[in-house]
């Protein structure tokens, strides 16, 4: 790091140390989404140093996008999400690189389209594609944030293959994409919460969520958890034993 960076990020290297710092520079980190979780999840990767975010998302803003996927403003209404989100990205630390996907995520691309990185942050909004990702990531043994929101609540948890229920132990159903209400404010905090999972792995700092689903009710104001289990005989984990090291 030079002195610049010693200084912009002085507040988290109190928590973390130089060593730490340098972990997040030199990590790389796929955000699958840019929408309404996708925004505060790169927006605090970003600003936190993280030194390299692949965002990967198909889809153009609209008016119906405003209220809660921040990275986009008003007058980019009609442009690729990942063209708005890698402009706001860069102009608020240009230290770092933003690659971006900007093909629809399928079964017969996602191999080829997902690069290799450290982590990857489940920003979507359908099961379907979800469901894919989670393939992906048992077989190439890659730790995976989820997390969700619908209206005023949210749910989060952080995947390890190997050592954690997948994504299909959790939720082995696949539902129809729908239209759903969501507050910005909702997405808001779960995504801040995918981001600080990704940044306590790649630091090594604290308790991740594995193993637990965390509930956010927003008209309550509550926390709440369960613990989770593998499915037995679980079509995409059952057979995984070894767990990815992080370096």
């Amino acid at each position: 790091m030079n002195d610049f960076e010693r200084e912009k990020y002085s507040r988290q290297i109190l928590l973390f140390g130089e060593e730490g710092q340098e972990k997040l520079k030199n990590a790389k980190v796929l955000v699958a989404g840019a929408g309404g979780l996708g925004s505060p999840v790169s927006t605090y990767l970003a600003i936190a140093g993280v030194g390299k975010i692949i965002l990967a998302d198909f889809d153009s803003v609209d008016p119906s996008n405003l209220n809660r996927q921040f990275l986009h403003h008003q007058k980019d209404i009609g442009r690729l999400k990942i063209e708005s989100a890698k402009e706001k990205l860069l102009s608020m630390n240009p230290d770092i690189e933003v690659e971006t996907i900007v093909e629809m995520l399928t079964e017969s691309n996602l191999e080829n389209l997902v690069p290799e990185c450290d982590v990857i942050v489940d920003a979507l909004d359908n099961l379907e594609t979800r469901h894919m990702l989670n393939r992906l990531v048992v077989k190439r043994r890659i730790p995976l944030i989820h997390g969700a929101v619908t209206g005023y609540d949210g749910q989060v948890t952080t995947i390890v293959p190997g050592k954690t229920p997948c994504f299909y132990c959790i939720f082995p159903r696949i539902s129809k994409k729908e239209v759903f209400p969501v507050l910005g404010a909702t997405a808001g905090i779960i995504g801040s919460i995918q981001a600080n999972e990704v940044i306590k792995f790649l630091t090594g700092q604290g308790k991740l969520l594995e193993g637990r689903l965390l509930f956010w009710n927003g008209l309550s104001g509550n926390f709440s958890e369960i613990s989770l289990s593998k499915l037995n005989n679980c079509p995409v984990c059952g057979n995984l034993t070894e767990t990815r090291v992080n370096k």
